[in-house]
C-alpha cells in the first residue's frame, strides 16, 4: 500500500516557555545534530504508481479558492494528496521496503522532475481533466550514517591488527577478572618471577619497599622509549579493581538502549538485524581493547593519589611522544568539549527523563501521584546521584559493581524464563535471524539494511570507539595496561553480544517484531519489550521499570565520573571546580525529569558521537603503543607460567 503523509495544519495555539526554549534550541543546535547524524545515500529504487482522481478533485484543482478550505483527500491507490490553489501536492511518499521517495516524475512529454522542498507538487495545467496521474517515484536503495563507518572500519582494523584479540582474549580477560593474575599486576612479573624473583626465594614482604625504590628512580629514566611523564602511570597506582572498573564502564553502556533500542532495531530491520547487531558488538570488542589499554597507559595520578585517564590524556601524552604534540593538544580539547555535553545531556537529562516517565507509567499514566510533580523525583534522584558521586569513581564503583550484576543478571534471567517457556520457537527465531541477514524481505535497502541497522544499534549501544569507557578503565590498579584493554573487551560482549541479542530473541518467539514500530522513540519502544516479556510473565513490567529506574541511576553516575575528567582537563583539578561540575550535573538531573527534552536528546546524543573523531584518529596513530604492551603483558605472564612449572 503506498502513503503519503498528510499535511499538517498550522498550530494556532500559544506556544509556552518550555516550547518556544525547546525551539530556539533546535534552531540552534540543528544543523550540527544533522551532520552528525547525516545518512550517506546509496544505490537507487525506483516504482510506478498512479493517482486516481476523481470529478470534483480535478473541478477543485482548476478553481481552488482559499488553499486552507481545500481538503486532503485518499485516492483509490492509497495516495493521500492536497489541492493547494493552482497545483497538486503529495509528500512523504513511502515505497515498498519504506523507502520514501525524495524524487519523482511526473509522465507528461517532457517527463519533468518535480520536487519543491521535499513537497511534490504538480502544476494544474498538467492535471486538469485527467481522471489519473501517472508518476514515478525514486528513492536511494539505503542510506547509512557517516559515523558508522570510521567506527566500523576502525574495528576491523583492530581485529586484524590485533590477531583478533576480540575473540582469543575473552577467555585471558575472564582470568584477570577472576584476579588469577594479580600477583603480577601489582608488583611485576620481572620482580617476582625473575632471576631474582619469588620464585627465587625473595621475600614477599620485602616486595612493597622495593618497589618504592623502583618509583623513585623511575622519574629519571624511560622506558621502551616513552615520554618521561608517563612512566609512574604504568605502576600499580590506581583506585579500583579490575571488575570494579568493568562494571563501572558497563553501567554507563548498558541501559534504556539495550531495551528499546533493540525492539526499534529489529522492527526496522526485521530479525535479520540481530545477526549484524551480534557481529559489531564482536568487532567492538577490539576498539574497547585499544582505547582502555591506552587509558591505562597515559593515565595521570594526583598528588592524593586521585587518576586522571581517558581519551584526554591518551591523545596528549600519547601523540607527543610521536612528534604530533599540536594536534594531540586540538583533538583532546575537542574530546573534553564534546565529552562534557554528553554527560549533561545523553548521559543525564535523558536517563532522568525516561526514568521518571516509567515510573509515572507503571503508576496510573494521567492518574499518578507523579502526574505533574516528576520534578520531585527528580529531585530525589539527584540526592542519590549526589551523594554517590560525591566520593569520586571509588564510590561509584562501589555501588555500580553491586547494581549492574544484579540487573543484568535480573535482565537475562527473565529472557532465559520467556526462551524456555517458548523453546517450541527458538528454532524458528534463529532461522528468522539467519535468513533475515542475508535474504530478507520487505526492509529497506534489502541485506545491506538490515546490516546497518544491527550495526547502528550495536555501535550506538556499547559505544565502542567513542572512548568514554577509556575513562572508567583507567583508574584500575595494575602494572600492565594491556591487562585492563583484556578485561574491557568483555564490555561490548556482555552489552551487545549478550544483553542485546537475548532482548532481540525475546521480542522474535513472542511475536512482536513489527514494521510498524519503527519510528517509535525509546521511551514507546520499551513498552514493545515490556509486553513482550509480560507475555509470559505477567508481573515483568514492575520488573522492567526497577531495571530503568536503576540502569538510569547507574547510568548517571558513571557518566558523572566521565564529565567530571573531562572538565577536570579543562578547568584545572581544584575542590571548587570539581564541586562546581558537580552541583551543575545533579541540577541537571531535576531539569531532565521534569523537562520535554526536544531537541536536546539530538543535541546530547550528537555530542556523544562526536566523542568518536578525534578518539578514533588518535587510536588508530597509537595501535603500535599498544601491541607493545600486549606484547609486555603476555610475556609477563608467560614468565610467571614458566617460573610456577
Amino acid at each position: 500500500m503506498l502513503s503519503t503523509a498528510v499535511f499538517a495544519q498550522e498550530q494556532k495555539d500559544e506556544k509556552g516557555i518550555d516550547e518556544k526554549i525547546d525551539d530556539a534550541f533546535g534552531w540552534a543546535t540543528g544543523d550540527y545534530v544533522s551532520g552528525v547524524f547525516y545518512q550517506i545515500p546509496f544505490g537507487s529504487v525506483q516504482h510506478d504508481m498512479t493517482i486516481e482522481l476523481d470529478v470534483f478533485d480535478r473541478l477543485s484543482i482548476i478553481d481552488a479558492g482559499d488553499p486552507d478550505a481545500i481538503p486532503t483527500y485518499n485516492s483509490d491507490s492509497g495516495v493521500q494528496y492536497e489541492l493547494i490553489q493552482d497545483s497538486l501536492r503529495v509528500s512523504s511518499i513511502s515505497l515498498p521496503g519504506e523507502q520514501v521517495a525524495e524524487e519523482l516524475k511526473f509522465k507528461t512529454p517532457n517527463n519533468k522532475i518535480i520536487v519543491t522542498g521535499g513537497v511534490f507538487k504538480i502544476a494544474k495545467a498538467d492535471v486538469s481533466f485527467r481522471d489519473k496521474v501517472e508518476v514515478t517515484a525514486y528513492a536511494p536503495f539505503t542510506r547509512i550514517y557517516w559515523v558508522l563507518f570510521p567506527l566500523i572500519l576502525g574495528a576491523l582494523f583492530f581485529t586484524v591488527y590485533f590477531k583478533f584479540v576480540n575473540f582469543s582474549g575473552v577467555w585471558r580477560a575472564i582470568q584477570v577478572v577472576r584476579g588469577k593474575y594479580e600477583d603480577i599486576e601489582k608488583h611485576g612479573a620481572e620482580m617476582l618471577y625473575g632471576e631474582d624473583g619469588i620464585a627465587n626465594g625473595v621475600d614477599i614482604n620485602k616486595v612493597d619497599s622495593l618497589e618504592e625504590h623502583l618509583k623513585e628512580v623511575s622519574d629519571e629514566i624511560t622506558v621502551d622509549g616513552d615520554i618521561k611523564d608517563t612512566i609512574r602511570d604504568e605502576s600499580s597506582d590506581g583506585e579500583v579493581t579490575h571488575f570494579q572498573a568493568l562494571t563501572a564502564a558497563l553501567s554507563a553502556t548498558v541501559g534504556l538502549g539495550n531495551i528499546a533500542g533493540v525492539a526499534i532495531a529489529v522492527s526496522v530491520g526485521g530479525a535479520g538485524a540481530t545477526f549484524w547487531m551480534i557481529i559489531a558488538g564482536f568487532l567492538g570488542m577490539a576498539s574497547k581493547f585499544v582505547e582502555c589499554t591506552l587509558g591505562v597507559k597515559y593515565r595521570d595520578v594526583g598528588p592524593d593519589g586521585t587518576i586522571y585517564g581517558g581519551p584526554m590524556y591518551y591523545l596528549t601524552k600519547g601523540l607527543k611522544s610521536m612528534g604530533l604534540a599540536g594536534l594531540g593538544k586540538v583533538l583532546a580539547v575537542l574530546f573534553a568539549i564534546m565529552c562534557i555535553g554528553g554527560s549533561f545531556g545523553g548521559g543525564n537529562m535523558f536517563q532522568a527523563n525516561q526514568a521518571a516517565q516509567m515510573v509515572e507509567n507503571i503508576t496510573g499514566g494521567t492518574e499518578s501521584f507523579m502526574y505533574g510533580y516528576r520534578w520531585v523525583f527528580g529531585l530525589l534522584m539527584a540526592i542519590f546521584v549526589g551523594i554517590v558521586i560525591i566520593g569520586g569513581i571509588k564510590s561509584i564503583a562501589k555501588v555500580t559493581d553491586k547494581i549492574v550484576p544484579f540487573m543484568v543478571v535480573t535482565y537475562v534471567g527473565a529472557a532465559l524464563w520467556v526462551i524456555i517457556a517458548r523453546y517450541d520457537m527458538i528454532g524458528d527465531a534463529f532461522m528468522q535471524i539467519i535468513d533475515g541477514a542475508f535474504s530478507p524481505e520487505g526492509v529497506a535497502g534489502g541485506a545491506i539494511g538490515v546490516l546497518v541497522q544491527g550495526f547502528r544499534r550495536a555501535a550506538f549501544s556499547n559505544e565502542a570507539g567513542v572512548g568514554s569507557a577509556s575513562i572508567a578503565h583507567s583508574a584500575v590498579r595494575t602494572k600492565y595496561p594491556a591487562s585492563e584493554g583484556l578485561v574491557a573487551l568483555l564490555e561490548p560482549f556482555i552489552d551487545t553480544v549478550v544483553v542485546c541479542t537475548m532482548t532481540a530473541v525475546v521480542l522474535i518467539i513472542t511475536g512482536n517484531v513489527n514494521p510498524e514500530n519503527a519510528g517509535l522513540a525509546d521511551a514507546d519502544a520499551i513498552l514493545l519489550t515490556s509486553d513482550a516479556f509480560a507475555s509470559v510473565i505477567s508481573w515483568f513490567p514492575y520488573v522492567l521499570t526497577l531495571a530503568v529506574v536503576l540502569f538510569a541511576f547507574s547510568t548517571m553516575i558513571s557518566w558523572s565520573y566521565y564529565g567530571y575528567q573531562a572538565w577536570a582537563y579543562l578547568f584545572g583539578r581544584t575542590t571548587r571546580t570539581e564541586y562546581t561540575y558537580k552541583i551543575l550535573f545533579c541540577i541537571f538531573v531535576v531539569i531532565g525529569s521534569a523537562a520535554s527534552l526536544g531537541n536536546v536528546i539530538g543535541f546530547s546524543d550528537a555530542m556523544i558521537f562526536s566523542m568518536m573523531v578525534p578518539n578514533m584518529i588518535g587510536i588508530v596513530l597509537l595501535a603500535p603503543k599498544v601491541k607493545k604492551e600486549m606484547t609486555k603483558y603476555m610475556n609477563a605472564i608467560k614468565l610467571k607460567r614458566e617460573a610456577l612449572d
